[in-house]
């Protein structure tokens, strides 16, 4: 017991020296903490249906196949069905693929209304779809593509299932990025018509938007039993961070985790019994700060502001 105090000292010095934390390296310290959670039981999702945007590629692949290693029914939702088919092939239990193009707010809508047709029931819904345009791109309603992928597709799509999120342990998990700690919200200016594009800046103020809508997306979905958390991977290596960030790659590389470790704590959250307290950002099992000593921390204004945009983006009552 008395190493416990140390341990999680340690952990939260990983966290805030940054690179040993978000690296490979945090993720390897952490495992050996007595702190460190117990992993799912085996067969911990026999039975239950998870769905995984983004199935096809990086930390959505890896979600997949650890979820459908304790069992689950995985349900891919993706762009691809091709790629999807792959993907499905590895995997060691039953899949069904959905296609549905999440920055598109009409394919959001066709997706979800056929997946309540069928019936099935949700335990679980992993938002991993994502992408970081080097050129500001519009979605078909006319939003950024990065703020429309990351967080209006994501919105809706959990909005629209929850007549399928069952029962008292249905989860919602949205993948956000350790660059949102870069970022403010962007509430004046959600769709980055504004000042010079940057791919990456978009992809951090959309992440920075999933982190600090969460507390209303939690008060909201726990009306009706949904636990909401956003999910930082670490510094993943990934064919996305390989095209968009080439020189972060090249430089970090040595140090980058795996698919496997980033997918881990997803995975963890989706699975773990009792179900983890929602409404917190968790990178290895354990719940973090959205922002360090208040850099770029989000005011309840600035928050009401953006989820006003996005509930009159969606037409969705706020």
């Amino acid at each position: 017991m008395t190493l416990r105090p140390l341990a999680r000292a340690l952990d939260t010095v990983l966290d805030r020296a940054v690179v040993p934390g978000f690296s490979s390296i945090g993720y390897a310290v952490r495992r050996r903490l007595p702190t460190w959670p117990a992993d799912p039981a085996v067969g911990a999702l026999a039975g239950r249906h998870v769905a995984v945007t983004g199935a096809t590629s990086g930390l959505g692949v890896a979600t997949a196949r650890q979820l459908s290693e304790l069992g689950a029914h995985v349900h891919l939702i993706v762009r691809n069905s091709d790629k999807a088919t792959e993907v499905a092939a590895d995997l060691p239990g039953p899949s069904t693929t959905w296609v549905c193009d999440l920055g598109d707010l009409d394919s959001v809508r066709d997706c979800a209304s056929r997946i309540v047709a069928d019936g099935l029931e949700l335990h679980a819904l992993v938002h991993n779809a994502g992408a970081m345009p080097p050129e500001r791109t519009e979605s078909p309603q006319g939003h950024e593509l990065s703020m429309s992928l990351h967080v209006l597709g994501p919105v809706l799509l959990t909005e629209l299932l929850m007549p399928v999120l069952t029962g008292h342990e249905a989860r919602v998990v949205l993948v956000t990025s350790g660059g949102m700690y870069a970022q403010k919200l962007p509430a004046d200016d959600p769709d980055y018509e504004r000042g010079e594009y940057s791919g990456s800046t978009a992809y951090a103020r959309s992440k920075r938007a999933q982190v600090e809508l969460l507390p209303i997306l939690t008060t909201r979905w726990a009306a009706d039993g949904v636990a909401v958390y956003v999910m930082h991977p670490g510094w993943a290596s990934t064919p996305g961070v390989t095209e968009s960030l080439p020189t972060f790659d090249k430089v970090m590389g040595p140090i980058l985790r795996d698919a496997d470790a980033g997918a881990d704590t997803t995975t963890w959250l989706v699975a773990a019994t009792p179900r983890p307290p929602g409404g917190g950002l968790w990178m290895d099992r354990r719940e973090r700060p959205t922002a360090y000593l208040g850099r770029n921390g989000a005011s309840p204004d600035e928050r009401r502001r953006m989820w006003e945009w996005v509930t009159s983006a969606l037409a969705v009552a706020p």
